[in-house]
């Protein structure tokens, strides 16, 4: 198990010579607008995946992926040419679907957006369905002197009371 350090550091150099490979041109009509996203090495340097994206329809994809299919012994002799390692990585090259993910969070944040004025607007027009406010508020002052006159007129029936049954 080689060092991550040193597994990470050969994913990014990877990534820069399939980058620059792949701007210089590779001699087929079927590749697209090809972007190297990502890399990764497994922890005992053998194997490569490459991430990638294609600018354009479905179709474009398609005919993409089957180019750098039939490029990928090419790449990795170029990969094995610039790389200071005794083994050369196998390449798999992966779509990643960093577009699809990103409009599919775009149309959830709209979604939400839309539902966020639907209630500001349904909020504006809301009345209550009691009180303005339901909480018990503290009592004033002068009504705490007038329970505590009644209640001692309470105490002093309640005197009365006793002193008739003795």
């Amino acid at each position: 198990m080689a060092d991550p350090a040193r597994a990470a550091k050969m994913a990014d150099r990877i990534k820069v010579i399939i980058a620059k490979r792949l701007e210089r041109g590779i001699k087929d009509p079927r590749l697209g607008f090809v972007t190297i996203t990502d890399v990764r090495v497994t922890g005992d340097l053998q194997h490569a995946s490459v991430f990638y994206t294609v600018y354009g329809t479905d179709e474009e994809r398609a005919d993409s992926a089957a180019a750098l299919k039939s490029a990928t012994g090419m790449l990795r002799s170029e990969v094995g040419k610039n790389i200071t390692a005794r083994l050369t990585p196998s390449l798999e090259f992966i779509a990643d679907g960093i577009p699809e993910n990103a409009a599919l969070i775009d149309s959830l944040l709209a979604e939400a957006r839309n539902r966020d004025t639907e209630v500001a607007a349904l909020a504006t027009s809301a009345s209550y369905a009691g009180d303005e406010d339901p909480y018990v508020k503290p009592r004033s002052f002068e009504e705490d002197e007038d329970d505590e006159d009644e209640d001692d007129e309470e105490e002093d029936d309640d005197d009365d009371e006793e002193q008739d049954v003795r």
